[in-house]
């Protein structure tokens, strides 16, 4: 009978720690600043595609142009 309480503890200690572990896991993903910083990281990654770059640069000299225009029709 002593043999199944210890059993029976040890497995409940060995739940509690992997509940823990668990739990410290979630709260690491789940870190806002951790998750701020990857969607950074990736959003310059994509910005810095050369395809995406240069588009976005055409499209601010495009802009840049008709404001020009805009400015100096008047």
């Amino acid at each position: 009978m002593a043999r199944d309480t210890e059993h029976i503890e040890r497995e409940i200690d060995a739940a509690r720690n992997r509940l823990a572990s668990t739990l410290d896991e979630l709260a690491v993903r789940a870190d806002p600043q951790r998750l701020a910083d990857n969607t950074k990281r990736a959003v310059v990654a994509k910005v810095n595609q050369p395809a995406v770059k240069y588009g976005l640069i055409g499209a601010g000299a495009l802009v840049g142009v008709l404001v020009l225009v805009k400015i100096f029709r008047r």
